[in-house]
């Protein structure tokens, strides 16, 4: 960007939507203030943003959320969207690692949805717990909705769910009240500071959660959430933990393997693929985790 395009037009009317105008506006910066910023500016050879870091009247935080707002891409600064750090996606957008999460969302894409045709709801599967299996569904979810499409992330996992806890929404009912048929209200929460996403938790923890997977409503549930949300991630147990997963995708239509460096076995691995195999599911990869 040019210099012009990071800086406000004039410093009285901030008429213009530049990244200057978002950021005077943010910290209440006064004309003198934006004057000053604009000489140290014009004089270091910054951009707006980063001469006003550099004069202590925006932090950086400031400007991320600046850019945010310019290109109506959906931000989450500290303290939104549930706060939790494992939302790099919406916390840290511009990271090495949040651009590693785009790189992925273009394949999948390329996968899955460039074909005519309904597009299928995606469960994320792993060998065993603790190889980042939520992390990943919550991100890509979170990637997916910065496109602007309507995204929806179901947490599946009736036996260790985390998903309400990741997004800071209410978990008392979702998944498990809806296929025991005992909903009395809407349970997609909205959330905060993200408004193209949205989640369905597992809500209370049910002593049958293979049964209740296994029951034409759950089928019949993914086809509705996929006939009014763009996109659906579907977060699941461990292989490790029961026949969930295989069911879960099979339902969804599309399933993506994600392994852990150094940890997860290749022989647990080719079983989960050849037990997809023999389902509906189509295997749109296999990733590996490297934390």
């Amino acid at each position: 960007m040019s210099d012009h395009e990071n800086s406000p037009a004039t410093a009285d009317g901030l008429r213009d939507k530049s990244i200057g105008h978002f950021i005077a506006q943010a910290n209440n910066l006064s004309a003198a203030e934006v004057e000053r910023i604009l000489e140290h500016q014009k004089q270091q050879g910054l951009k707006f943003g980063e001469a006003a870091v550099a004069l202590g009247l925006a932090k950086s935080e400031d400007v991320l959320w600046a850019l945010s707002q310019q290109f109506h891409y959906p931000y989450a600064p500290s303290g939104g969207a549930g706060s939790s750090p494992e939302l790099v996606l919406a916390h840290k957008p511009f990271s090495q690692q949040a651009e590693a999460f785009r790189v992925l969302r273009s394949q999948i894409n390329m996968r899955l949805f460039s074909l005519e045709g309904p597009r299928p709801a995606i469960a994320v599967v792993s060998p065993d717990s603790g190889d980042g299996k939520t992390f990943f569904a919550a991100n890509m979810a979170v990637a997916f909705s910065q496109l602007g499409g309507r995204t929806l992330v179901v947490d599946a996992n009736m036996r260790n769910p985390r998903q309400h806890e990741i997004f800071g929404v209410d978990g008392g009912s979702g998944l498990s009240s809806i296929l025991s048929g005992r909903v009395e209200s809407n349970v997609i929460r909205p959330v905060r500071d993200l408004p193209s996403l949205f989640v369905l938790p597992v809500g209370t923890l049910p002593p049958n959660p293979l049964e209740l997977l296994e029951r034409p409503a759950f089928g019949l549930l993914l086809r509705e959430l996929q006939s009014k949300f763009d996109y659906v991630i579907v977060d699941t147990p461990a292989a490790a933990q029961g026949a969930d997963y295989a069911v879960i995708a099979a339902r969804c239509g599309a399933a993506l393997i994600l392994t852990r460096q150094d940890r997860s076995r290749m022989q647990a691995v080719q079983d989960m693929a050849d037990s997809l195999s023999g389902t509906p599911a189509k295997l749109a990869g296999v990733i590996v985790n490297e934390f």
